[in-house]
């Protein structure tokens, strides 16, 4: 297997990890645990796992104070987004759901035109249209049943914080650091917000069953470990925009699980919908590269080039 194919393997894997998230925690929100048990046994497990790859790979733990601050403000966003996500699966199809978190590379697109003056390029446009426009057809099914207003409140919330950590963690003084560092502890400031929302309500859920902690184990594992290890591993191959388009699979997995493990029912109307958001953010993803990518394609047609001029020279 060459370099690129391993790259857009890891990409896929990275991304059809993540998109397991639905498929460990809703057996466990079955069972009577807390969305804040959940997710923080799904932290406190990954914490040690991403320490033991920032080991292996010969780096050190040491930060400085100064990175202390950016690191916490990113901890709790990104924990903050972790919450809001999985208290929506509460309201809602967990793969509706994930589908609608996708649109957090449009939100970022937004913030950086807002507050970095990028101009909005008119394809972007055009696919926050298409995206609102299947958020629109997400909203009722067919059966005359809407889209949760809260469950939708608590996704949006949760992509608006995973846009603004990543608009922020490009722009502070750690994007020098380490991903893994960074990540490790972006978790672990992000564990303490759990740590607070449990000591206040006063009481942690365990599983019941003995076999239930293979489900956050996992969690900790493929969602968290192994779909960030791919990811930096695919960027290095592969570049970070196909690896961000690969992206797109972690809707289509946890609508997968969804529908085959927990029988959520889609109706055509939503299946345009998550059509329309996947197709729409992809677009935004890939950019420019999409010029790119057209411009080469005219190259394999030089002949199709001369065509405007040869139809000129005829009606003279």
């Amino acid at each position: 297997m060459n370099a690129k194919a391993k790259g857009y393997f890891l990409g896929a894997v990275a991304a059809a990890t993540y998109g397991m998230n639905p498929l460990f925690a809703l057996p466990l929100y079955k069972d009577g645990m807390d969305t804040d048990s959940v997710l923080f046994f799904r932290y406190l497990f990954a914490i040690p796992i991403l320490a033991i790859m920032l080991k292996a790979r010969g780096r050190g733990f040491k930060i400085a104070k100064k990175e202390i601050l950016p690191l916490a403000v990113y901890g709790i966003l990104v924990a903050l987004s972790s919450l809001a996500l999985f208290m929506s699966y509460n309201y809602m199809a967990a793969g509706i759901a994930s589908t609608i978190l996708f649109v957090y590379p449009i939100m970022v697109a937004v913030i950086m035109a807002i507050f970095f003056k990028e101009r909005i390029k008119f394809v972007t446009a055009i696919c926050m249209f298409l995206a609102l426009l299947g958020i629109a057809l997400l909203y009722k099914g067919e059966n005359g049943a809407t889209l949760s207003v809260t469950g939708t409140i608590f996704v949006m919330v949760s992509a608006l914080s995973y846009a603004i950590y990543i608009v922020g963690v490009n722009q502070a003084s750690i994007k020098d650091e380490p991903t893994l560092k960074v990540t490790l502890y972006v978790l672990i400031f992000g564990l303490l917000l759990f740590i607070g929302r449990l000591l206040y309500a006063g009481n942690i859920t365990t599983p019941s069953h003995w076999y239930l902690w293979g489900n956050l184990i996992a969690l900790a594992v493929f969602p968290t470990a192994i779909s960030f290890a791919c990811t930096t591993s695919a960027v290095q191959y592969i570049g970070s925009t196909p690896t961000a388009i690969l992206g797109a699979l972690e809707p289509v997995t946890a609508i997968v699980f969804g529908v085959t493990v927990f029988n959520e029912q889609i109706s055509m109307r939503e299946y345009l919908g998550l059509f329309l958001i996947i197709a729409a953010v992809t677009l935004v993803i890939a950019g420019g590269n999409i010029t790119i990518h057209l411009t080469r394609f005219r190259r394999m047609f030089p002949r199709l080039r001369k065509l405007p001029a040869f139809l000129h020279r005829k009606k003279q």
